[in-house]
């Protein structure tokens, strides 16, 4: 497929916030913008990253076959992934993928039959204290069991957007990928809200109470910037 103007624009946006000579830096941005066009990384945007930037399409693809954010076929507008990973594993997370699996027909890295859902394992998901987890499109789904999986893929299915325990609200695979490219999303209420959960907080709560804390560290150093750093050059 051919890629519209707007979509050249916002390459060279992209491009345009790296260091001159640093220009193939914007690969990873630009493998999600040619995402949120198709729903995948299709050949024909292994070549456009590639003309973009300079790049052979060999060097475009083994950037693109690495991470697992970038899809290599027809992806569906909700990637629900699973985390099978040793403590969501055992807690439950391997019976939420198999009752999944089975609904929707599919197995690991699979699209329904409609399109609309792909449903992966992934290995961890960095929220062990929520256990067992699932995201939709990298949206938080905690304590999960088969029953309630099973609810929400349901509601996907009926076009409905249900809320994430934590974070954003839900958007679709492309929409996401836009993101991700760097281009903010205008919905309505589109922001995440409200503190981080317990869990998250129980080893702040617990230096509190017994008075831990890093050596030497002042919480009101203020971070450097790039700015900052290159002024002392």
């Amino acid at each position: 497929m051919s890629f519209p103007e707007q979509t050249y624009e916002r390459a060279r946006e992209i491009i345009a916030r790296y260091p001159e000579g640093r220009e193939r830096s914007a690969l990873l941005p630009l493998l999600h913008l040619v995402q949120s066009e198709q729903g995948y990384v299709s050949p024909d945007g292994v070549a456009f990253c590639a003309e973009v930037l300079g790049l052979t399409k060999a060097e475009v693809g083994a950037v693109a076959t690495f991470y697992t954010m970038y899809k290599r076929r027809p992806a569906g507008d909700w990637l629900v992934s699973v985390c099978t990973n040793t403590m969501c594993g055992v807690l439950g997370g391997d019976a939420v993928f198999r009752t999944l699996s089975e609904y929707l027909g599919v197995g690991h890295d699979e699209t329904n039959e409609e399109g609309t859902i792909t449903l992966e394992h992934a290995e961890c998901l960095a929220a062990c204290d929520y256990a067992p987890v699932l995201t939709v499109n990298y949206e938080f789904f905690d304590k999960v069991e088969p029953d309630t999986a099973l609810v929400l893929v349901k509601q996907l299915e009926n076009g409905e957007r249900p809320a994430p325990s934590r974070g954003s609200r839900l958007c679709t695979l492309k929409e996401m990928s836009l993101q991700l490219a760097g281009f903010a999303d205008d919905r309505r209420d589109a922001i995440g809200d409200g503190p981080a959960g317990e869990p998250t907080l129980a080893g702040n709560r617990l230096a509190e109470r017994y008075g831990v804390s890093v050596a030497v560290f002042d919480p009101a150093t203020p971070i450097p910037t790039h700015a900052d750093r290159e002024q002392k050059k």
